[in-house]
């Protein structure tokens, strides 16, 4: 089974993959192809995602019982003792823990908005 996601790709990228692939979802692919056409897919698919993201995922024979790789994603996957994790970038909190309110808001209403 071979899953792709497209996020902000040309319509032509998705075009080509219902070729081989159905279109389950907008940009969500399907099918079981070969693992040498699932290869050749994924090489045209970061060929042409221009500006946008794509995500593979297919079975494999590990101990998972899949695999992914990603194509300009803010996650990453990382090998860890054998098993597929996914790397998000640490953000930095913010300062303050709720959020600015224009001026004019009383005391009261603050509290009713945030329960305080």
């Amino acid at each position: 089974m071979t899953v792709i996601v497209l996020t902000n790709c040309p319509p032509g990228l998705r075009g080509y993959l219902t070729r081989w692939l159905l279109e389950i979802s907008p940009g969500v692919f399907l099918g079981n192809p070969s693992a040498r056409i699932r290869d050749l897919l994924w090489d045209e698919v970061c060929a042409y995602a221009d500006q946008g993201r794509a995500l593979l995922a297919h079975t494999t024979d590990t101990e998972q019982g899949f695999t992914f790789r990603s194509h300009d994603h803010a996650w990453h996957p990382l090998d860890h003792e054998g098993l597929t994790l996914i790397h998000r970038p640490h953000k930095r909190p913010a300062e303050s823990a709720s959020p600015a309110l224009p001026p004019g808001w009383s005391k009261a209403a603050k509290r009713r908005r945030f329960r305080r």
